[in-house]
């Protein structure tokens, strides 16, 4: 069993994030007025401040934007060295998750990697790790 990660407070805009994986889906806010992403998850447009944004399944592949390999023990069990990245979602302009890239070799990571998500579930909530996509 993995260690427990930090649990997120859910509320009415972001559970739909943290929960979508229970069905296979990285839900995204989208904005129907002007089509455009927001993330964190918000009540409103980050680009238009509509309120008609509601979430959206996205495919879930992206790239590695950038990341860092962890050699501190902060979360008491999760084994070091491991990999934080920051995640440039396909189809998804302008949103980037920070995230861990789980599945491979730290030295293996390299920035450009193609990546899809993957969920580890803990308590009802699904994080979105990413594995390398061969």
């Amino acid at each position: 069993m993995n260690p427990p990660r930090p649990r997120p407070k859910l509320d009415a805009f972001n559970t739909p994030f943290w929960t979508g994986g229970a069905e296979g889906k990285l839900n995204i806010v989208h904005c129907a007025d002007c089509g455009q992403y927001t993330h964190p998850p918000l009540p409103l447009c980050r680009h238009c401040q509509s309120e008609n944004v509601a979430p959206e399944a996205v495919a879930g592949t992206g790239a590695i934007d950038t990341y860092t390999i962890n050699h501190q023990a902060w979360v008491p069990g999760l084994e070091v060295p491991y990999v934080i990245a920051r995640v440039r979602l396909d189809g998804v302009p302008g949103v980037y998750l920070t995230t861990n890239i789980v599945g491979s070799p730290i030295e293996d990571v390299a920035f450009d990697d193609p990546v899809r998500v993957v969920f580890e579930e803990q308590s009802g909530i699904f994080y979105p790790l990413f594995e390398k996509v061969a």
